[in-house]
């Protein structure tokens, strides 16, 4: 009997697609693992077994089966997203456990493509923090433990790289499909604006969040997008010859970037090299107001998702961010930090096609509770973590994660590449390059 557990959903999809396997046997296998594994990895905040599996055999008796891009594929959605008949918690107390009424437009992509909603994941309270962790459960990485899956997507990256699901849908604000990607050994790609409708929260934290795939091949990333945006997917072809800029400096002021990933970079950067791109070593113009840039916009996004919800049952560290937020919102809503910051740096991607970076400065922290942890803890942990992840939600512009190299630890490592905008089919192909030339492991050893 062939396992569809551990396949990727280009493979799943075709299989169905050709009578090889039913979506239920597919939905199924993955319905298992997630009952077996789960306990220990803490992806889901609600797994829809019963509803999957009806959902499958629909899928199943589609007349146009046999044109579905996701046919049959079982996909996981980060809980801060409508899916009908469910309630959309987003990691909180504080939110209605009201069903939606209808799915967020991208889930109802992922279902008209033939995709099966086995689950919502877990996601710190209001998708605020880079960890993944709150009233509602617990995200690990599952290539350690003992460490966060990252956040806010923690949950969703969580459930691919244990096997859980071949595909999961997420979003990214500061760098919330990133983080947890690069934790997790997954590529991901935040799209530019407007490749994907949003509808994120109240507002899309001022239109710097976007929504976008998590996978464990950059086939199954681009495939995925495709879908999200309503598009052909971007032929995998090779890319020519690119300006390569390669950065290991962090772009928040008095952060580091520690040895490992600051060498992935370097490691990658060579191997680009080799495969005949020009590459040099060159920094942005990050100014030094960033940091303040950054802070604002990430603290008053959160205010304004909190504005309508009971401030007594939000965690400390959600309040005080929220508070300190509301004291922003008239700056953000009428400031021009983030042109101010696109007109700095477009004269270097005029120069380079593309900026190739560490994805993070530090290894996951530890899972503990840090929703019971102090707001500037919090803040201090993730801004050391993940400096590098923030200008490209404040500029708008794609930017992808994508595993290369070994921890210390042997946890996967990880590089960001970034781009101008409309370059994500650039992005894409490159990566896939990286991914031919320096294969990676596509999931967790949890068996």
């Amino acid at each position: 009997m062939t396992s569809w557990v551990g396949r990727t959903a280009v493979e799943i999809a075709a299989a169905v697609r050709a009578k090889e396997a039913t979506p239920r046997e597919v939905v199924a296998e993955h319905l298992a693992r997630i009952e077996r594994l789960d306990g220990r990895i803490g992806a889901f905040r609600l797994v829809r077994a019963e509803a999957a599996l009806a959902e499958a055999d629909e899928v199943a008796a589609r007349s146009g089966l046999a044109e579905l891009p996701l046919a049959g594929v079982p996909v996981a959605v980060k809980d801060n997203l409508a899916v009908r008949g469910e309630a959309t918690r987003a990691g909180s107390a504080a939110t209605s456990d009201t069903p939606a009424g209808a799915d967020h437009v991208t889930v109802a992509r992922l279902r008209a493509a033939g995709a099966v909603v086995v689950g919502l994941t877990n996601v710190p309270e209001l998708c605020v923090f880079g960890t993944t962790e709150g009233v509602h459960g617990t995200a690990r990485n599952p290539w350690d433990t003992s460490r966060t899956a990252g956040g806010s997507s923690g949950g969703s990256a969580a459930a691919v790289a244990a096997g859980m699901v071949p595909i999961a849908l997420g979003n990214d604000g500061m760098g919330s499909l990133r983080i947890p990607a690069a934790n997790c050994g997954l590529v991901t790609i935040k799209p530019g604006t407007g490749v994907v409708p949003a509808g994120i929260g109240e507002g899309d934290w001022f239109g710097m969040s976007e929504n976008g795939p998590l996978a464990t091949t950059v086939e199954d990333a681009r495939l995925m997008l495709s879908v999200l945006a309503d598009t052909e997917p971007v032929r995998p072809e090779e890319p020519g010859m690119l300006r390569i800029a390669v950065s290991v400096r962090s772009p928040l002021a008095g952060v580091t970037v520690g040895a490992p990933y600051a060498g992935a970079a370097r490691d990658a950067a060579g191997v680009l090299m080799r495969a005949g791109h020009q590459v040099r070593r060159a920094d942005p113009s990050y100014p030094l107001s960033l940091g303040v840039a950054s802070l604002t916009h990430w603290t008053a996004g959160t205010a304004v998702d909190a504005a309508s919800l009971d401030a007594r049952l939000l965690t400390r560290r959600t309040r005080v961010h929220a508070a300190i937020g509301r004291r922003f919102l008239n700056g953000v809503r009428g400031g021009t930090a983030r042109e101010e910051l696109r007109r700095r740096l477009e004269p270097f991607f005029a120069e380079y096609d593309v900026l190739l970076t560490p994805a993070l400065a530090r290894r996951s922290p530890r899972s503990e509770p840090w929703h019971e942890r102090g707001w500037l803890r919090n803040v201090l942990v993730n801004t050391n973590c993940s400096p590098l992840t923030p200008p490209w939600n404040l500029t708008g512009w794609p930017a992808m994660a994508v595993p290369f190299g070994t921890l210390p630890s042997g946890a996967p490592a990880a590089v960001q590449l970034v781009g101008r905008p409309g370059s994500e089919g650039e992005l894409l192909r490159l990566a896939e390059q990286l991914e031919n030339l320096r294969p990676w492991r596509r999931t967790a050893p949890l068996d």
